[in-house]
């Protein structure tokens, strides 16, 4: 990925890169953020194929147009944005702010996301003047090295150093702590044993929560449209993307509709307690962890591993859960196209579910609803504790930004401090700034009678 050396050395080289880099123009800081965009939208086939080869998980076809629609819509996001010099002048409050750059970012590579997360965060830190280092799963160590040999050659074009992008020879929890506790800032996209990990680095860090996300169906939508839109959003990559729908509850009087609804746009489903209990006991090993020989699969890739036939064309196992939250186990995040169903009487009802399996698993990450009458999705949006709620679209391919919706496009969600989280949100170009504020005096200053405050 880089000349060898330690991660000592290779923290040196970023920080003596970044140095060089923090005083450039915003054309220049533009330039080293488009181009690493540009480079994964222009490899979008070849780096695809790679990630879902060599990590042994997800869909080619799908890694290919998560590359060319993540790369055009985060550079679409950031191109017009000022992030060098005063970026903001408020006149108001006679203040100026002015950006800096945090300095030596590191990056924890996910094995779920080789390919555009390193891109998301190299864009956003460039764009902002930063350097980075890459810290790449097990899984992927050649799919990280050759975006960095990519992006490294494509900063050269500009005249830029090419240490602004590094990345770790070797895939160590040592190395990655070292290179955590060494850097200036974390960004840490992964498992919770990492993100805690990055937390405890003693270096700021923005980490994600886990995912789980929980899906309602009101009494007023498009049966059709809702199943279909569930079914793309649990589908997409095989199922490993933590926005990916995980449990959706149906109105009681609509459950056998909605079902068929579900056969209709591939959903395979589950008609026996039978099959039912052989999906819990092979996703979830006698009640514990997940099992990962399942983790990214097809869904007829994950009958055959866990005993049950499943149609080569079916877009995601479906079964109706036994209980809520910790009365069954299929109310967890399952990464793979496995998709949990439930019957409700009220609506309140149906919320109160979601809140009781995020409770369970994923609290702070996000919620789908489709429905057309505002004061549901408001009331679901006040009761549950998340950063997203994806409303009539299918969560797991826009709650990271689209051009449907206003999201922040990024691969990286934070879920606030209920998912032990620094931040809440998408991460964007603004957290890998420092901002400078200026404050002149105001022209009507005064001192204030502190009785006024109370009036």
């Amino acid at each position: 990925m880089s000349e060898t050396g330690t991660v000592e050395q290779l923290v040196a080289r970023s920080k003596a890169a970044q140095e060089q880099f923090a005083f450039v123009t915003q054309e220049q800081a533009d330039a080293a953020a488009r181009s690493v965009c540009k480079i994964v939208y222009d490899n979008a086939e070849r780096l695809g194929v790679m990630a879902a080869e060599e990590t042994r998980m997800g869909s080619a076809a799908d890694k290919i147009t998560k590359c060319r629609m993540k790369s055009s819509l985060i550079w679409e996001s950031i191109k017009n944005e000022k992030t060098v010099g005063v970026i903001n002048r408020l006149k108001d409050k006679q203040m100026l702010e002015i950006a800096k750059p945090l300095g030596a970012v590191a990056c924890i590579i996910p094995s779920t996301n080789p390919v555009v997360t390193p891109m998301c965060n190299a864009a956003f830190a460039l764009k902002t003047r930063n350097s980075v280092i890459f810290a790449p799963h097990p899984r992927a160590v050649e799919c990280t090295k050759l975006l960095v040999e990519m992006f490294r050659g494509e900063l050269a074009k500009f005249g830029f150093p090419e240490d602004l992008v590094l990345g770790l020879e070797k895939v160590s929890i040592e190395d990655s702590s070292r290179l955590m506790s060494l850097s200036d800032v974390v960004v840490a996209t992964g498992g919770p044993a990492m993100v805690k990990a990055a937390y405890s680095s003693g270096k700021p860090s923005l980490g994600v929560g886990q995912g789980n996300v929980q899906c309602i169906v009101d009494t007023d939508a498009d049966l059709s449209a809702a199943a279909e839109k569930i079914l793309i959003g649990r589908s997409f990559d095989n199922g490993l993307i933590c926005l990916g729908e995980q449990t959706v509850f149906v109105p009681e009087n609509d459950f056998l509709a909605f079902i068929e609804e579900i056969k209709k746009h591939g959903g395979y489903y589950l008609e026996s307690a039978e099959q039912v209990e052989k999906l819990r006991e092979g996703i979830f090993p006698e009640g514990g962890a997940m099992n990962r020989d399942v983790v990214g699969l097809t869904a007829e890739q994950v009958g055959k591993v866990i005993g049950i036939e499943v149609p080569a064309k079916a877009k995601a196992i479906v079964a109706k859960a036994d209980g809520i939250g910790r009365e069954d186990v299929l109310c967890r995040e399952k990464l793979c196209p496995v998709l949990t169903v439930y019957p409700y009487q009220t609506f309140e009802e149906g919320v109160a579910m979601m809140v009781e399996n995020l409770d369970y698993e994923g609290k702070g990450h996000s919620i789908a609803i489709h429905s057309n009458t505002p004061e549901h999705v408001e009331y679901a949006a006040i009761q549950c504790a998340v950063s997203r709620v994806v409303v009539n679209q299918p969560a797991g391919t826009t709650g990271g930004g689209s051009p449907t919706n206003g999201f922040t496009a990024t691969t990286t969600l934070g879920c606030g401090s209920w998912g032990n989280n620094s931040f809440s949100g998408n991460l964007s170009h603004t957290h890998f700034m420092n901002i400078t504020r200026v404050g002149y005096p105001l022209e009507d200053s005064y001192l204030p009678d502190p009785e006024l405050a109370w009036k």
